[in-house]
């Protein structure tokens, strides 16, 4: 039987954010963190749409996994995505994140236009 970890994120004291491989009851790579450090999922992630969208005014990577890197929730605005409708804009942040999202379990995108 495969085996499939996945990640619960639990609330326990205020701001801290516990995640755990559901199946096997094995903590992930990080149990807990503060949110006031980045990860190396999201600065690996938020380096990757760097480069990828050079026009970007405001970018945001969130592991929503508790710091486990199964989970991320990206806010991104840039001028690349003008004239483009929402899916195609997020089309554009799947294919930069194409080799990041193999790891994930699941990936919320929110893209927006700066206004002029």
């Amino acid at each position: 039987m495969k085996s499939e970890s996945r990640c619960l994120m639990l609330i326990s004291p205020p701001g801290v954010y516990v995640c755990t491989q559901t199946l096997l009851s094995l903590p992930c790579r990080t149990a807990s963190r503060r949110f006031s450090t980045q990860t190396d999922g999201e600065v690996r992630i938020a380096k990757v749409l760097k480069e990828k969208f050079p026009l970007a005014t405001s970018l945001k990577v969130v592991d929503i996994s508790g710091g486990c890197g199964a989970m991320y929730e990206i806010h991104i605005e840039s001028d690349e995505f003008r004239g483009k409708r929402t899916v195609q804009q997020h089309q554009l942040v799947n294919q930069a994140l194409k080799e990041e999202i193999k790891g994930m379990h699941g990936l919320r995108i929110f893209t927006d236009v700066p206004r002029k």
